[in-house]
């Protein structure tokens, strides 16, 4: 007799409508045109929780089908972040977002300053 867990079953059921939500489109969302030639691209952001788990009883006999019982839950939070503004060939970005409280949440979001300004110091010394 082959031994199956249903835990795996259950598994790949939920991730698979995880993947049918969590697709391109809901992190970068469809293209908004105005009449005066902006376009708007929504940007969001997607966290994940999934988890789950089961246990086959005992059973009588060997060979003899065991019950089980499991379960699984996930949890999927989409926030907007902003629009990305495109205007005459210039891009922006517009943030809907509260402004950083933390320290670390401060530090994250300065990484791309910081990039940008190691690079452009970077290119000064080789220049």
């Amino acid at each position: 007799m082959e031994n199956t867990n249903p835990i795996g079953e259950l598994m790949q059921t939920t991730m698979e409508n995880v993947k049918n939500i969590l697709k391109v489109d809901t992190v970068v969302g469809e293209p908004i045109y105005t009449p005066d030639g902006i376009t708007l691209v929504p940007i969001s952001r997607i966290s994940v929780g999934f988890g789950g788990g089961g246990v086959e009883f005992g059973g009588k006999k060997e060979g003899e089908a065991r019950p089980y019982g499991g379960g699984n839950a996930t949890g999927v939070k989409i926030e907007p972040m902003g629009f990305l503004v495109i205007k005459e060939g210039n891009i922006r970005m517009i943030n809907v977002t509260p402004p950083a409280t933390t320290t670390v949440d401060r530090l994250i979001d300065m990484v791309p300053q910081v990039i940008d300004r190691v690079d452009e110091f970077i290119e000064r010394q080789k220049g």
